[in-house]
């Protein structure tokens, strides 16, 4: 009888504290620098929130260290909703597996509250280049291996593990080369220095609409509705499986009530469903998506599986 008045005293106080949420400024920490993508969504998304609430949300930029230095902040948190935290796929079930000593557990550590956007991955070449097909790229690969390349901004990103998942796909070796300077990665490719990269359409626009890059494939099932001429990988004669996306969702500190967990997976679904927001999400390449707890869970179970598959296949080696 006592532990049942305990659960029901805990749930009242629980649902109490998810209607009164939030009392304070909301802070969202994310890994990502001020002014990519993922900070101008994430910010998309906090004003909204921010308009709902009638509290202000900001976003706490804490780049480096492959997002352990915000993800370690994140972590700290008090798990009353005031502190969340902004990440990635790479974030959540990439790095567990390229890293030797991670200090988060991905799935122990935070409770998912709702995924944010979606963004499908082109491979990007030179429009000068030698490599105008998938067949030039994996031709040469097969002739030297190692010797062409592709361009990421770190270890671990969903470039990375794009360009090994197309190299252990056509039974090919390929060299990763990483830049610490994001407009490096396309420029390099623009500049011939190296044969290819994996990027969102929103990465790659700029140097698109310049004429120095060229969209090769899509990686994904189906064309994009903003970029219709651009052929899957199975249309282009590439590898019919070869899909490489990107996605990034809320979470909140170990601890948080689940009835607030759901209110503010609620609330991210109902800011993501503005028109508004949905085309300025367009415009930079994504697709609004939201999700509840479970499947945010689910999801992120699945990817750590297959990106585990995937970096053993490639043989990359945890640093």
């Amino acid at each position: 009888m006592n532990k049942l008045v305990a659960f029901l005293s805990c749930f009242f106080v629980a649902v109490a504290h998810a209607q009164t949420y939030p009392t304070k400024l909301v802070r969202i920490v994310s890994p990502f620098p001020t002014g990519i993508s993922p900070d101008t969504a994430a910010r998309l998304v906090a004003d909204r929130l921010s308009k709902a609430w009638g509290q202000q949300v900001i976003v706490e930029p804490r780049p480096g260290a492959n997002g352990f230095i915000a993800i370690g902040a994140a972590k700290k948190g008090a798990p009353d909703g005031h502190e969340l935290l902004f990440v990635s796929n790479s974030h959540l079930s990439i790095n567990p597996h390229v890293f030797k000593s991670l200090p988060y557990d991905p799935q122990a550590d935070f409770i998912p509250v709702s995924l944010v956007y979606r963004a499908p991955f082109f491979v990007v070449v030179s429009t000068s280049g030698p490599y105008q097909k998938i067949e030039d790229l994996v031709a040469a690969a097969r002739a030297k291996p190692e010797h062409v390349t592709y361009s990421t901004p770190y270890v671990g990103s969903p470039p990375h593990l794009g360009g090994a998942l197309l190299a252990v796909l056509t039974g090919t070796r390929m060299q990763a080369v990483h830049f610490k300077e994001r407009p490096a990665i396309y420029t390099s490719v623009a500049n011939g220095d190296i044969a290819f990269s994996v990027a969102t359409v929103g990465s790659a626009t700029p140097l698109v609409k310049a004429g120095k890059l060229k969209l090769l494939l899509i990686a994904q099932p189906q064309r994009l509705a903003s970029q219709p001429e651009v052929p899957t990988s199975a249309e282009a004669g590439g590898p019919a499986n070869y899909e490489v996306e990107s996605w990034t969702g809320i979470l909140a500190p170990r601890g948080t009530p689940q009835e607030l967990v759901r209110r503010l997976s609620a609330d991210v679904a109902a800011a993501l469903r503005d028109p508004e927001l949905g085309e300025r999400y367009r415009n930079l390449g994504l697709e609004p998506l939201s999700s509840s707890t479970e499947v945010m869970a689910a999801l992120i179970r699945d990817n750590l599986q297959r990106n585990g598959d995937i970096v053993k296949r490639a043989g990359i080696q945890p640093e």
